[in-house]
């Protein structure tokens, strides 16, 4: 799977149903293994008022990867 087709996909909190945004961005090490992918909130708003306008997603809080939403739990 490449990283464009995780960036098409919305990310999901399984704990409580929220819609975190879409996947802008990832880390990786030398190795070529992912750290985490970024994760823009999707509203203006809270983009605004917040200090972290992101939010940082590591592979182990990935629940599951379906085919038009990523399910994390934070």
């Amino acid at each position: 799977m490449r990283l464009s087709d995780l960036q098409a996909k919305m990310v999901v909190n399984v704990k409580d149903g929220k819609h975190l945004g879409m996947i802008v961005d990832a880390e990786v090490n030398e190795a070529g293994q992912i750290i985490y992918f970024t994760v823009m909130v999707r509203h203006l708003v809270k983009r605004l008022f917040k200090n972290e306008p992101e939010v940082n997603i590591t592979i182990k809080q990935i629940v599951k990867i379906g085919t038009d939403v990523i399910l994390v739990e934070l």
